[in-house]
């Protein structure tokens, strides 16, 4: 009698076990998109509180309940960023900010990610490293500019640097959590078809923390603009940073309520940017 052989063979493919991690990852229930998920929608309705704010600043500042000394109306704003933007200054104060806050933000995120895959895939990276890490992460980011310019002096590498310390750790910290949860189903999964190293990595485990990834790119991003602030405060000559400082000795609360609108205006811009990335790589990989 012949018993037929009953093994099963298991491929070995990485793009089957990537489509496995995807079934696995995926819902099997599809959410429908209600009236709230629609980006015209969503558009609209964050607009509603900033133009309630802008309506109740109007009102507050023309109708004489605040001295325009403290509080400027929103005319008197615009007006001095057209006074800026003729005299050729405005433009040079939002390119060389934009440009510390993109080149920190991609070194920090750069030596971020790595960090947080040695101490997310590696034990010994873990001990070795948290530690210190944390230990780190909770020095204020002022503390650093003494130091910086001590090292670095006082152009672009001391800011630049200083807004990298800041983008790295929210970086590290999101996706080194993320890395030591994966589901560990998952990675047997990864294992049982034979995947071992960095091809385990790019087929299971990086596909399972994107999410987190692009979660901690964007406290980064966030968190580069605060430290841009806080390098240009110190020792900067143009942007703006410098623009509050400068306005601030001279008087010119138009100017600094201008600056605080830029600020807050380059951040949401900067933001959903990343936005954008991270539905065309949930498109990709989850």
């Amino acid at each position: 009698m012949i018993i037929p052989d009953q093994r099963v063979v298991v491929p070995a493919d990485s793009r089957d076990a990537l489509d496995f991690a995807k079934g696995e990852r995926r819902r099997t229930d599809a959410v429908p998109r209600g009236i709230w998920d629609r980006t015209g929608v969503r558009v609209a309705a964050g607009l509603i509180l900033p133009v309630i704010i802008l309506v109740a600043w109007h009102v507050v500042t023309t109708s004489g309940l605040v001295p325009p000394y403290r509080l400027p109306t929103p005319a008197s704003v615009f007006t001095a960023g057209v006074e800026l933007a003729e005299a050729g200054q405005l433009w040079t104060h939002i390119a060389i900010s934009v440009q510390r806050v993109l080149l920190g933000f991609a070194i920090g995120s750069v030596i971020g990610l790595a960090a947080a895959g040695v101490v997310g895939l590696s034990r010994l990276g873990d001990v070795l490293l948290s530690p210190t890490l944390a230990a780190l992460r909770a020095v204020p980011s002022l503390a650093w500019v003494p130091l910086l310019i001590l090292w670095l002096q006082i152009g672009e590498e001391s800011k630049v640097t200083l807004i990298a310390i800041g983008a790295f750790f929210p970086v590290y910290t999101t996706v080194a959590s993320a890395l030591r949860h994966v589901d560990p189903q998952l990675v047997e999964a990864g294992r049982s078809f034979s995947l071992r190293g960095w091809s385990l990595f790019r087929t299971v485990q990086l596909p399972a923390v994107v999410p987190s990834v692009i979660s901690g790119l964007r406290l980064a991003l966030a968190q580069a603009w605060l430290f841009l602030v806080a390098a240009e405060l110190i020792a900067s000559s143009m942007g703006l940073g410098f623009m509050l400082t400068d306005s601030q000795n001279s008087g010119r609360v138009d100017r600094i309520l201008l600056s605080i609108v830029l600020l807050a205006l380059l951040g949401t811009i900067t933001n959903g940017i990343l936005a954008l990335v991270e539905k065309h790589l949930l498109k990709k990989w989850a």
